[in-house]
């Protein structure tokens, strides 16, 4: 097809290819409607490419699912003819490099020569070769390379754009005379533009089902609206000879390969050369989407199917990629044979490789189709499928390991099955499915490594059992993590330990730190129970090594599931570390890349940001994670979590009542499944809170009390400052004056905690006129400042003002036992009875109180105890 006003077009593209070769390359898209012109653009640009490496690749519908698929066109056709396949086969092959190594393996070759990449119809590319196109983009510009792509376009390109315009009449009249050797007439030339709109494509179809460009063809030409245009195509394929049909047919279901079009045609070279001729003078542009579409919806399904199933065949037999075959197998309904068995296997196993386990589970399923019931290939191809969906859908996974399991003879083969399923993926699992796993453990013989595997596994499905976890302590002495079954069955045991706080808290760490150390950081852990061990150090107080670990696996992560579990894991992670401000910037992160509906088992994250939003009090995040709650069942843990981020919301709403009675719901489940750390979800500490914001300071004690008996039990520093810190606060005189004291020092490694500790421990010293108020107060606003904790530091800097609401008042033990009993209705000869001293003593501690509290009557005691004594931020 001759080129009409498209002279800038091709001057834009000409210097941009001279750019390229002078080592400034660039991207540019030509987008516009089919048939616009895009295609003959490219072609034009070709062949005005002299001294360039020229690489091409055309994307086909049928082929989206091919991974790496226009990639593949463009890079391994140069890389043959030097020998040096391989070296692009095994880009492909690990997932983490595939879009870098590619990337580097473009500039390599372009430093030899200049390259032009031409991509047609980019619409259809695959999703991995979109990602690798988009970041080689970003690099062109010091490198010698010129992208140009067509593309039917939509949102803006973000790059140089080129978009053709129609053609004018005069254009119009150019390409009619040009096609028919006739001059056309007037009416003629408007009747084309008004029918065809100016393009090109439309233009040469028209051209086709016309006799003459007179007058008397106008009638004509305006019947040939886009519909009709279409209907007459066809019609006119329709009265070409059989050959001729069949290689549209071919071209249609195959694509632009005219040697394999040919051959799936039935057809010698000559007579597809011949046939392509032929469809070429009709005006039936095979190659383009439109004239395929109508080809193919012109047959019948059976036909359609039957010609699929052919090219299919075809392809497979002429040694194409195994995923571009399974991609076709996808459209084929019938079943195939053993080979497509085989093809679609180690398709779904590339596809593996490259990180992209929902293609591969669509290539298994489709596989499972032609697979025989109840035979043990099914099985494999099964857990196969499991071991994919196990990435994505770990509901989906457990279940066909389920129904795999029972086809296999063997007891070994039904246990490596089992242990393909995540351990975290069976939180959740139903009954028979944990009653699966105990029969087939207890028929496990010799193999060590399976059993401690299936037992991990076993444990963690009976994680909600309180006898079971328990148990975990001491059959946690009795491994000792030198095969990666047992360190897998360690971390099960590890967090179990932690959960019941039946070990002290560094004894847990030492083992924890001991096989983190013998994991190498990979962003797919978070589909194996590391995350549990990640939290048993947090938990533990001991998670320093964790940062390096989890930044080395973020920096390898390719896709936005992993990168979001592994910003869960370091928001939490943060938070124990005592830098608030990283840790909600992390949590933020995770939510921005995906809801808590994750694919993949998402407890431990969920668990983990409840926990942040907890500590932070944020509206904004508390309702974030709370509306991205997955719609599906949970471990009794994890409602729990989510019940408590719904307890804190209450709280700052200024809903005390309503958020106590949920916390202490939340705790007694947390107590009847075993759970009982005092870090992981410190319940206890939020209901002393709002015991003292409801008026009621003995409960506050009692509870916080009760919070630091389990945190001297477990041992972590962190659970014992915070428990330290909330007791002493609501405990008067010297006493509590001591245990804030103490909890300053306890938390001296964690500057979010410590800063808190400081401030009520200031804020006491201030009431009591000690001079050492100013110094522990101006020291808890700069460990605010430094760990991010804004608000924090806006309340302490209100203090500093003597501006606080939240100034800790020194009542004396007698008065705050005396304003208990007043806050509870009794009198004052009651409460002078009860503590067995005399009206007038109680009169004094009262007046003495409200002094302090700055009111002058009863009813106003609850509120000004609350404000004296405010939760902790």
């Amino acid at each position: 097809m001759i080129l009409l006003e498209r002279t800038d077009e091709l001057r834009r593209l000409t210097r941009a290819l001279h750019r390229a070769q002078d080592g400034h390359g660039d991207r540019i898209d030509i987008t516009g409607p089919f048939g616009c012109g895009k295609s003959a653009l490219l072609d034009a640009i070709r062949t005005r490419a002299t001294d360039v490496r020229v690489l091409t690749a055309n994307c086909s519908a049928l082929e989206q699912d091919f991974a790496f698929g226009v990639a593949r066109q463009l890079l391994e056709p140069a890389l043959s003819k030097a020998g040096d396949t391989a070296r692009v086969d095994s880009m492909f092959s690990v997932q983490e490099a595939a879009v870098r190594g590619l990337t580097a393996l473009t500039h390599r070759m372009s430093a030899d020569q200049p390259m032009l990449l031409l991509i047609d119809d980019l619409q259809w590319a695959d999703e991995p070769s979109l990602r690798w196109l988009a970041t080689l983009s970003r690099t062109l510009e010091k490198h010698p390379i010129l992208l140009v792509v067509a593309t039917r376009g939509g949102d803006p390109p973000g790059h140089t754009e080129i978009r053709p315009e129609p053609l004018s009449p005069a254009a119009i009249a150019e390409l009619v005379e040009h096609r028919t050797g006739q001059t056309p007439d007037a009416e003629f030339v408007a009747a084309c533009h008004e029918v065809t709109g100016g393009n090109p494509m439309f233009l040469c179809a028209v051209l086709a089902h016309v006799t003459s460009p007179t007058g008397d063809q106008v009638p004509h030409v305006r019947e040939l609206r886009p519909a009709r245009l279409r209907e007459r195509l066809l019609r006119g394929l329709a009265t070409q000879p059989r050959h001729v049909q069949d290689l549209a047919k071919a071209v249609a279901t195959l694509g632009d390969d005219d040697e394999l079009a040919g051959q799936l045609a039935g057809l010698t070279k000559t007579q597809a050369r011949e046939a392509r001729r032929v469809l070429d003078h009709a005006g039936l542009v095979t190659g383009r989407p439109a004239v395929r579409d109508a080809i193919e919806e012109s047959m019948p399904v059976s036909e359609r199917e039957a010609w699929q199933a052919k090219a299919v065949k075809l392809l497979h037999d002429n040694g194409r990629p195994a995923e571009q075959v399974a991609a076709r197998l996808l459209a084929v309904t019938t079943a195939q044979g053993g080979w497509a068995i085989d093809t679609l296997g180690e398709a779904a196993r590339t596809a593996m490789r490259r990180g992209a386990p929902e293609v591969a589970a669509r290539y298994l399923r489709r596989a499972l189709r032609d697979v025989p019931g109840n035979s043990e290939q099914r099985a494999r191809l099964l857990v196969d499928l499991a071991t994919a969906e196990r990435l994505f859908d770990p509901a989906a996974s457990v279940r066909h390991i389920s129904y795999a399991v029972p086809l296999f003879r063997e007891v070994e083969e039904r246990a490596a099955a089992l242990v393909r399923i995540a351990p975290t993926a069976l939180g959740s699992a139903p009954r028979p499915v944990r009653d699966l796993i105990d029969q087939v453990a207890a028929g496990v013989g010799h193999d060590k490594e399976l059993a401690c595997r299936l037992e991990a596994r076993q444990r963690y499905a009976w994680h909600s059992d309180p006898a079971l976890l328990a148990g975990s302590a001491e059959r946690l002495k009795q491994i000792d993590g030198a095969t990666p079954g047992e360190r897998e069955l360690q971390i099960i045991l590890l967090d179990a330990a932690m959960l019941t706080a039946r070990l002290p808290a560094h004894e847990v760490a030492d083992i924890a730190s001991t096989v983190l150390k013998q994991e190498r950081p990979h962003p797919r852990h978070v589909h194996t129970a590391i995350p549990l061990l990640i939290r048993v150090l947090a938990a533990a107080d001991a998670a320093g090594d964790t940062v390096p670990w989890l930044g080395e696996a973020f920096d390898q992560a390719t896709n936005t599931v992993e990168q979001a579990l592994i910003r869960a894991q370091q928001s939490f992670v943060l938070m124990h570390l005592g830098k608030p401000g990283e840790a909600h910037a992390a949590a933020g992160h995770a939510l921005d890349l995906a809801v808590l509906d994750w694919r993949g088992d998402t407890t431990t994250a969920a668990i983990g940001l409840a926990a942040v939003a907890m500590e932070l009090r944020d509206p904004a995040l508390i309702a974030k994670i709370l509306t991205s709650r997955p719609d599906r069942d949970e471990p009794a843990g994890c409602d729990a979590a989510y019940r408590m981020l719904h307890a804190v919301g209450e709280a700052v709403a200024g809903e005390h009542a309503q958020a106590l009675e949920r916390f202490q719901d939340c705790g007694r489940v947390l107590d009847a499944v075993g759970w009982r750390n005092p870090v992981l979800l410190p319940w206890r500490l939020s209901t002393a809170r709002l015991h003292a914001q409801l008026g009621d300071l003995a409960a506050a004690r009692e509870a916080a009390a009760e919070a630091w008996d389990r945190a001297v039990e477990w041992g972590a520093p962190l659970g014992i400052g915070r428990a330290l810190s909330v007791l002493g606060r609501h405990t008067p005189g010297r006493k509590g004056l001591g245990m804030l004291q103490e909890a300053v020092q306890v938390l001296h490694a964690n500057p979010f905690e410590r800063a808190k500790a400081l401030l009520q421990l200031g804020a006491r010293e201030r009431a009591d006129g000690d001079s050492q108020a100013q110094r522990h107060l101006d020291e808890a606003h700069r460990l605010a400042v430094h760990s991010g904790a804004e608000r924090l530091a806006k309340r302490i800097a209100k203090e500093l003002d003597g501006n606080s609401p939240g100034i800790a008042v020194a009542l004396t033990r007698a008065e705050f036992k005396v304003a208990g009993l007043v806050i509870r209705g009794l009198t004052n000869a009651e409460i002078a009875e009860e503590l067995a001293v005399t009206s007038r003593a109680i009169e004094k501690h009262l007046t003495n109180s409200f002094r302090k509290l700055g009111i002058r009557r009863r009813t106003e005691l609850p509120a000004a105890l609350a404000r004296a004594y405010p939760p902790s931020t």
